[in-house]
């Protein structure tokens, strides 16, 4: 039976459309973005064009930490990658990667249970050029005070212990923007430092806007990337300019409007006859509710899609229909393939979504690390060594 979409706040909170339609907001983390690039400290970061890159021509693997429902292994799969392992502690995220990676060595359990070498023996002790992931927040909330004790600070402690018993060539770390800020900075430098411990000095940080890339959706990230060889620390370039960003109907204008497709996650909670007459009152950039500013907002029309979430069964109010929009509309945001089918109930298909890297992003750093594997893998002197650069 479907759910009919009933107030979920308190009446207090009632539609109050704002007098003025609000306009879109791009760019909110450019202050600390200018910051990042006036930042001289570290020569190792660098920005290639990877518009060009052909697929490798080497077997480059990768093992995905915090997999989740695998928004990470989709992209770097698209880059040419081949994905060795997976661990992801959320049963019904496990379910959705096995389905789409059947190929893949999935460990659904804690990460601090997950025994990397013994996995790696299981399967032939390939060698990993890659270990990607991205720890919860969580992790990070006392990572500055530097008490490998606190339960807060394990989760991204056990994905330091990972990279530094299966030794990948690279190392890609991703979370949100804010974590470059958390404790004035103390939180961004510690993990710098955990990493350098571990023989991974050099790291670099950068804020990626996904919409740059192609994803019809601003979803700014903070990606840290690093490597054991006193190599370049390789990002993607831009590719778009904002004027250029792609907008919202680019990617679901040609799902059907009211009919949902349950065999492609595009559905959403049935909303009752009110509840479409209170939503029809909001205005893009408005939220249905006046004390829940961030959720339930409509999405600007001609615009990329704001950061797609799942929020108490209700996502983001589709542009022009009245109703949120679908599981299936929020993958497409999210640049899954139609193909991806996500597990469990439509509100833990739209958890999974809200949570996942966006594939297209996660394919251009993949793209922009190829050529770099590439010289690890050559081992010729004349291009490792001729970075102009200290080894480590």
């Amino acid at each position: 039976m479907e759910a009919i979409q009933l107030s979920l706040f308190s009446n207090e909170s009632e539609t109050t459309p704002p007098k003025k339609q609000k306009q879109a907001k791009l760019g909110r983390y450019d202050r600390i973005q200018r910051q990042l690039e006036t930042e001289n400290c570290n020569p190792y970061k660098i920005f290639i064009d990877v518009e060009s890159q052909s697929l490798p021509a080497s077997d480059y693997t990768f093992v995905d930490l915090f997999c989740g429902a695998g928004g990470m292994t989709q992209g770097l799969l698209q880059a040419g990658l081949r994905p060795l392992a997976s661990v992801e502690i959320n049963e019904i995220a496990s379910a959705t990667h096995r389905k789409n990676f059947p190929d893949c060595h999935h460990v659904c359990s804690d990460i601090k249970d997950f025994k990397s070498q013994d996995l790696l023996a299981e399967i032939g002790s390939p060698e990993v050029h890659l270990v990607a992931g991205g720890p919860p927040c969580q992790g990070f909330s006392v990572a500055g005070k530097r008490d490998p004790n606190d339960p807060r600070n394990r989760l991204f402690r056990e994905f330091v212990r990972v990279v530094s018993e299966m030794r990948p060539w690279y190392v890609v770390m991703e979370n949100v923007p804010g974590i470059l800020t958390m404790q004035k900075g103390f939180v961004k430098q510690a993990i710098c430092e955990a990493f350098q411990e571990i023989g991974y000095p050099n790291m670099s940080v950068a804020i990626l806007e996904s919409a740059t890339y192609g994803v019809p959706q601003i979803r700014p990230r903070a990606i840290f990337i690093a490597n054991r060889f006193g190599m370049q620390n390789p990002y993607p370039k831009s590719q778009l300019l904002p004027e250029q960003y792609k907008a919202i109907e680019s990617a679901i204008a040609d799902l059907p409007e009211y009919t949902p497709i349950p065999e492609i996650n595009h559905e959403w909670t049935r909303h009752s006859a009110k509840y479409m007459e209170r939503i029809a009152k909001v205005p893009p950039g408005g939220s249905l509710y006046e004390t829940y500013a961030d959720a339930f907002k409509r999405q600007y029309p001609g615009k990329p899609s704001m950061t797609v979430k799942e929020n108490h069964g209700g996502t983001h109010i589709h542009p022009y229909l009245d109703r949120v929009i679908s599981a299936r509309e929020m993958a497409r945001l999210q640049t899954f393939p139609d193909s991806f089918i996500f597990e469990g109930s439509m509100k833990k298909a739209m958890w999974q979504i809200g949570n996942a890297v966006p594939p297209r992003l996660a394919e251009c750093i993949g793209l922009a690390l190829i050529p770099y594997l590439s010289d690890i893998a050559l081992n010729t002197a004349s291009k490792v060594n001729n970075f102009p650069f200290p080894k480590a």
